[in-house]
């Protein structure tokens, strides 16, 4: 008993500092990680196990495999030093031979009887030619005749020779023996017979000058079998092959149309002294039947895997259950999560109407704690006194289970006594075993939402106002179903209530569907295009004129997503009827004011044009009168009174034109567009100019580019443009006493490229008068401003409105040097309407006063 007691409290020995740290840290773990670690341990310590075999069993099995090169590699080394030796020793014995041949010791029975010993002690011999320096066999032994002894004749020998020409084996042989003087193998071919055979080529030398070869040929078979040590052929297979793998001989005949087994270990050689292309190769095969077939290892590997498997079930199930344990963990936390930050009041009750729960949005909204809602029975804390008996009935019918499926609206008073409007959704309660065990009560204020619905519906009423007070009509028609979806009172009282309004604004003819002209020609049913796309594309207006109604409509067109996500069009259709008969009444003006102009400008010019017409009328009045003169003296010839009489017709033909110009230019007409050459309309505005320029005593430079590309513009009115610039250049140099020298006009007509306006034509026209004050050039567009005493102050204003109803650009600006003004320069671009390929080339023309 003592020894006992005295173990017992005995001092535990220390323990070391890896089982502190490793205590420490398993402490530190959860209990399911420690489970998981003693699951995982044995696993792993089988799987080490396992490991450790499968290791020992690839030593040994490399250890093994290692020893097999090495004997297969000192096999090899044997044969090749036995077949080497053989040789060697035939070689030497040829050269003796053929050294007596040479030295004449031997003559040819005796020749033939040295061969028959010879090749009767080394079967792998079996033919031994002595040919000549010509080729020409002189003697021939061969082994392979019955019976050996009697030979053969130099004719009929079996053994291949030289032929000169050839690219036989037995060829190059002999040729390289005849050039090197010393013995040479062939390659193996295959002779006659269709055995495998060699050559060995011995030059025959007498006094240093080459007298023919001794030829032995080798049988390769004989020659492996004869000299192949036993024990090695027993152990490995042996082959003799060329480079190309091609086998000449084996000690083993593998079976006819059998594929011979790989084998595991390859050790090969050249078959020396020969050199001649013949590798000795030897094959190892193993003798283990491996790891595959080693009951041992499967016995263990069984073992091991067993344990593995009932180790991994064990973690698997320990894991199910952890899982397990977190997902309940996991969705008790969720749920608990998702009742707290929920906004919806969750309330459960019983059978009897007994409140068993309420989640803290519930208390949010009443006010009251959960200990003074849970176990209350109607009526409830939270009900209004006022609506006790409302919300018995509600509560009653939710018991019975007919509630409606939309929830139903109550007044919920909070603890404070404050009320607020809200809505409760009833489903029942359902236990595992599918018994119903009470209701689950769903509360959402409605309050705020309440308030904005109620805004939101008289938003829509004052938009309703504002759309059905509109002087314009509003329509939205469904792209796809052609149904009108909506329609303002304007739309309503011109179109009524039909869609074909919609469609006459849209541009489809009368009394076809708007569908049917709107998705042959451009919508194509909306087929593939985004929604988004098409409602955010910007609205671009049209001016429809509607011919029931006999009015002019500015229709703007707009896609837009319906409320309920139908592609839809909306139309506002203003009446501009009254727009339309104040721009027509405007336009006739503008018409009528350019026709003043010209007669204006006519006017302003009537002195000059009166002193042009004066000179021709002048000159036919002298010529008639000298006529009468000479006639009533009879002092005329026939010829004189032709020619005077052709003066007088040029004159009246110069009256007419200056007339006939002038009518064309104030006659008054329709604007007509059409195709004009700039040229024409320049050399029609210079001759009316030249009346003005030539009383005014100012000259003018013309400078047009030829081949210019045709314009599409009313020329009378282009022409009235120029002949006002250029009226007015001439003006300026006038009333500015300018000196001869100054007294220049310069029209450039030239083709320009700008970013702005593309390809243009410009006309410009400079003078070199005294220039234009600044507020005169902001100012001189307007109508009736004038720099003049008498001028009305539309010209330049027509002017402008002329080109720009051209698509063109008109500019005024000063020419400068230093600070000086020496010129004005007005210019005026028209687009080009068809281009010409054709360089461009300027022409000069000069016209003085």
């Amino acid at each position: 008993m003592q020894p006992a007691l005295e173990a017992l409290t005995k001092p535990r020995p220390a323990r070391t500092w890896p089982e502190k740290l490793f205590g420490r840290w398993w402490r530190r773990q959860s209990a399911a990680r420690q489970d998981r670690y003693a699951t995982l341990g044995p696993l792993v310590s089988v799987l080490l196990f396992l490991a450790a075999i499968i290791l020992a069993f690839w030593y040994l099995r490399n250890e093994e495999f290692e020893r097999g090169q090495e004997s297969v590699k000192r096999d090899a080394e044997i044969a090749q030093t036995q077949i080497r030796l053989r040789l060697i020793e035939n070689q030497e014995q040829l050269v003796r031979i053929a050294r007596e041949i040479v030295t004449r010791a031997i003559d040819h029975d005796q020749f033939l009887a040295q061969a028959g010993s010879f090749t009767r002690e080394r079967p792998e011999i079996t033919n031994l030619v002595w040919v000549n320096a010509a080729r020409v066999p002189r003697a021939s032994y061969s082994a392979t005749s019955f019976p050996a002894e009697a030979g053969a004749t130099p004719d009929d020998t079996p053994a291949a020779l030289p032929v000169e020409g050839s690219d036989s084996p037995t060829e190059a042989a002999f040729a390289a023996a005849r050039a090197q003087r010393q013995p040479v193998y062939t390659r193996p071919f295959v002779d006659s017979f269709g055995n495998a055979v060699f050559q060995v080529q011995v030059p025959l030398l007498e006094r240093s000058a080459f007298a023919g070869a001794l030829i032995a040929e080798y049988s390769i078979e004989a020659l492996m079998r004869r000299n192949l040590p036993p024990e090695v052929s027993r152990r490995h297979t042996i082959t003799l092959t060329d480079a190309s793998e091609h086998v000449y001989a084996s000690t083993v005949t593998p079976m006819p149309g059998a594929k011979p087994p790989k084998p595991s270990i390859v050790y090969q050689l050249p078959l020396a002294p020969a050199a001649n292309g013949l590798i000795l190769r030897v094959h190892g095969y193993r003798t283990s039947i491996g790891l595959i077939s080693n009951t041992l290892f499967w016995m263990v590997a069984a073992l091991s895997v067993l344990t593995v498997w009932m180790l991994l079930g064990t973690w698997r199930h320990m894991r199910r259950r952890l899982q397990m344990q977190g997902a309940l963990v996991s969705e008790t936390n969720f749920r608990r999560a998702m009742e707290n930050s929920m906004l919806t009041g969750m309330r459960a009750m019983d059978l009897e109407g007994r409140i068993t729960y309420v989640n803290p949005a519930f208390c949010a909204m009443t006010g009251f704690f959960e200990s003074e809602l849970v176990g209350r029975t109607p009526p409830f804390p939270h009900w209004p006194p006022d609506r006790l008996e409302e919300n018995a009935r509600l509560l009653q019918q939710e018991l019975q289970g007919r509630s409606p499926a939309g929830g139903i609206e109550v007044k919920i008073m909070r603890k404070d006594g404050s009320l607020f409007d809200s809505r409760m959704y009833v489903s029942p309660l359902i236990d595992p075993k599918g018994v119903q065990t009470g209701w689950m009560t769903s509360m959402t204020n409605i309050t705020e939402a309440k308030r904005i619905r109620d805004q939101l519906s008289a938003s829509h009423e004052r938009f309703t106002t504002v759309l059905e007070g509109l002087d314009a009509a509003v329509s939205v028609l469904s792209v796809q179903q052609g149904e009108l979806l909506f329609a303002n009172r304007s739309y309503r009282l011109w179109f009524g209530a039909e869609s074909q309004g919609h469609a006459l604004l849209a541009g489809a003819e009368a009394g076809v569907p708007y569908l049917a002209a709107e998705m042959d020609d451009s919508v194509d049913n909306f087929g593939g295009l985004p929604t988004q796309e098409l409602t955010e594309a910007g609205s671009d207006s049209r001016e429809v004129y509607i011919e029931p109604l006999a009015k002019w409509f500015e229709v703007r067109a707009r896609y837009l997503q319906w409320t309920d996500g139908r592609l839809a069009q909306m139309l506002i259709a203003t009446d501009i009827t009254a727009r339309r008969s104040a721009e027509a009444l405007a336009q006739s003006q503008a018409d009528k004011a350019q026709v003043t102009s010209r007669l204006v400008t006519m006017g302003e010019m009537a002195s000059s044009v009166a002193h042009e017409l004066n000179q021709p009328l002048t000159a036919i009045t002298n010529y008639c009168n000298g006529i009468i003169t000479r006639v009533n003296n009879n002092a005329i010839a026939k010829e004189d009174l032709i020619a005077a009489l052709e003066k007088t017709s040029k004159q009246a033909q110069r009256a007419g034109q200056i007339i006939h110009r002038i009518r064309s230019f104030v006659k008054r007409s329709e604007p007509q567009r059409q195709p004009s050459q700039a040229t024409s309309i320049v050399e029609d505005a210079v001759e009316l100019a030249g009346i003005e320029l030539r009383r005014r005593n100012v000259a003018i430079h013309t400078y047009v580019a030829q081949r210019l590309p045709v314009l599409l513009v009313d020329p009378i009115l282009i022409e009235q443009v120029v002949l006002n610039l250029l009226k007015n250049a001439a003006e300026a140099i006038d009333n500015a006493k300018l000196p001869p020298a100054r007294r220049n006009i310069e029209l450039r007509v030239v083709p320009r490229h700008t970013p702005d306006e593309g390809e243009v034509i410009e006309f410009s026209v400079t003078d070199m008068g005294p220039g234009l004050a600044p507020e005169v050039i902001a100012r001189m567009y307007e109508a009736f401003f004038s720099t003049k005493v008498e001028g009305l102050g539309i010209g330049l204003s027509l002017c402008r409105s002329i080109i720009e109803s051209h698509r063109g650009r008109i500019k005024a600006q000063n020419l400068y040097n230093g600070e000086t003004a020496v010129g004005c320069r007005f210019s005026f671009t028209l687009p080009v309407q068809s281009s010409s390929s054709e360089p461009f080339s300027i022409s000069k023309a000069t016209v003085n006063s």
